[in-house]
């Protein structure tokens, strides 16, 4: 299996691209590369700006449909690979404790379509496994402007991760902490120190 990082988002209420953010003096999208692999064996960054992130020196895949968001990165990813299923998350996810993607992965069968961990009573879509048989129903779903990744995975096959199962691991859920905004930044790089 391979990861995928949606590092395409619009940074709307950012100034600058939020994988490039420094948590203790290091970027963002640095740490969750070397995180993601040590775990996959291969890790690519799924972006329409590839020049920002040559430096990286990973595999790249750009958008097929002219959509932006989450869903048309995962779905353009899904068709250019060989892969049967990806794991999947955002550049912008600071703290993803290693041992829930472990969890993640183990508890993957090519019976669903997707797995999805639960936390705050709702599914974390930015952390999860995806399977090559949502293509069709993805690339519906996104011509149609119906791009909530909630809402699509509630009409598919999805294993969904227990709360309960998830705070075993990650008790407060620092996993699906991303930064969307300044104030975002601001308050976890003061938790962190740096």
């Amino acid at each position: 299996m391979k990861a995928l990082i949606l590092a395409g988002g619009e940074n709307k209420r950012l100034p600058m691209t939020k994988g490039f953010l420094e948590l203790k003096g290091r970027k963002i999208i640095e740490s969750t590369i070397g995180l993601l692999k040590e775990i996959f064996a291969s890790v690519i960054i799924s972006t329409n700006t590839p020049e920002s992130y040559f430096y990286l020196g990973f595999p790249m895949v750009g958008d097929v449909m002219n959509y932006k968001g989450p869903m048309t990165g995962i779905f353009s990813a899904l068709a250019a690979l060989e892969e049967t299923e990806i794991f999947v998350t955002a550049c912008d996810m600071p703290f993803i404790r290693p041992d829930l993607i472990r969890y993640i992965v183990g508890r993957w069968s090519n019976t669903w379509e997707a797995v999805i961990p639960i936390f705050d009573g709702e599914p974390q879509p930015l952390l999860g496994i995806y399977s090559k048989k949502l293509l069709p129903r993805m690339e519906e779903s996104i011509e149609k402007h119906i791009r909530g990744l909630r809402a699509f995975l509630n009409t598919r096959e999805v294993q969904y991760i227990e709360e309960d199962q998830v705070r075993l691991i990650d008790q407060e859920g620092r996993s699906f902490v991303n930064i969307n905004t300044i104030q975002d930044y601001e308050k976890e790089r003061s938790a962190v120190g740096g």
